[in-house]
């Protein structure tokens, strides 16, 4: 609900700049916090932290709908309360994908991450088509206030899960941690190669979120349009995700960066101005690209990176993946005003057509199989 309920609440009285900053405003802690979260998630229970983390972003919603079903919260409140969700995202992403090898068996792996991801999509199919009823008719702090009541979901789940834990007994410091998860990075070149094409491609789909809210407000409708949109891309990734729970292809990387060469597909049709319908049948094909993509690259992640050094692992995959995201959004609202909104998503959507190729160049990326019994 939050990206459409934020984006409307801060357009009522701000700017298509203004969207930008805020999602800068989480993104930027999330970064700068991330590979903290590895270290910490390596060291201490993953489910508490992650638990720890919940309920950060359950109040930091709840005090953001609060303010603005009562008032009018000026640019910098909705940034502080975006960067408390952003700290609570850093901690618990990389602790998620650490602690799903302590869960299940290398056998389930793919079946778990796509499971975890059908759920995820589930909640972006009805999220963002309730939140376009609700700002339609009420106010975005009500959906605010319903996607903070899910965050607090999320830590009575985590509460309920039994997971044994051993601590190291004599844990190094924290910078040979993050030298080590380093190196355990950087020796693997399908990993770095896969995270440079992803912190340039994120910091161009930027560029849907801070101007696709401000086309459906001008030309489609709305805010309901816009939720109409978003959900077709949680209904993909949730197709997506159901066929990743039977399908196991024996390269996984180069299965991956096929799909997400469908990425780029939403930004074309808002360019041009499309029909909602058209627009919604993109993001579906692009949801279900992302939805390949995230399972074959997380269980290639769990699978191939020890589990004592994989949050930090992850993190560095986050950091990296992430690193140039608050960039790409402070920064497409005023490029958009020089050089066109047309111009900024058509450029953007070729440059990311052509990194995605670029990467199935890297031999690494082609050439990594999964293991047999990971195969139906």
């Amino acid at each position: 609900m939050a990206p459409v309920a934020v984006a409307f609440a801060v357009l009522a009285h701000g700017t298509v700049s203004d969207v930008g900053y805020v999602l800068a405003a989480e993104t930027v802690p999330l970064v700068v916090f991330l590979l903290v979260g590895g270290v910490v998630g390596d060291r201490i229970s993953r489910r508490r932290l992650m638990l720890l983390s919940d309920i950060l972003r359950t109040f930091a919603e709840m005090g953001l709908g609060i303010w603005i079903l009562f008032g009018h919260p000026p640019l910098w409140g909705f940034m502080v309360l975006a960067a408390f969700m952003g700290i609570g995202q850093s901690f618990f992403n990389p602790s998620m994908t650490g602690i799903v090898p302590q869960l299940l068996s290398s056998e389930t792996l793919q079946q778990g991450n796509a499971l975890n991801g059908i759920s995820t999509s589930s909640g972006g199919i009805l999220g963002p088509a309730i939140a376009g009823i609700i700002v339609a008719v009420s106010s975005p702090g009500w959906a605010i206030l319903a996607d903070a009541a899910t965050y607090f979901v999320s830590v009575v789940s985590l509460a309920l899960i039994r997971i044994d834990w051993n601590v190291t007994e004599h844990p190094e410091a924290f910078m040979t941690l993050l030298r080590e998860g380093w190196r355990e990075f950087w020796s693997r070149s399908w990993l770095w190669a896969i995270v440079i094409q992803s912190a340039c491609v994120n910091a161009l789909v930027a560029s849907l979120f801070v101007l696709g809210p401000l086309i459906a407000k001008q030309s489609l409708g709305g805010a309901s349009s816009w939720g109409v949109i978003l959900a077709a891309s949680g209904l993909g990734s949730v197709v997506g995700g159901v066929v990743m729970l039977r399908v196991h292809p024996r390269r996984p990387l180069f299965v991956a960066n096929l799909w997400a060469m469908m990425f780029p597909l939403p930004l074309f049709f808002l360019a041009i101005r499309s029909a909602v319908a058209l627009i919604a049948l993109a993001a579906f094909v692009a949801g279900v690209s992302l939805a390949v993509f995230s399972v074959q690259w997380t269980t290639t992640l769990q699978r191939e990176v020890p589990t004592q050094v994989l949050s930090r692992v992850s993190a560095y995959d986050w950091f990296g993946s992430l690193v140039f995201l608050p960039l790409g959004m402070a920064l497409v609202g005023p490029v958009s005003s020089m050089i066109g909104i047309t111009t900024t998503l058509i450029g953007c959507g070729v440059i990311m057509f052509l990194l995605i190729l670029a990467t199935l160049m890297v031999p690494s990326v082609v050439q990594l199989t999964a293991p047999v019994h990971d195969k139906e």
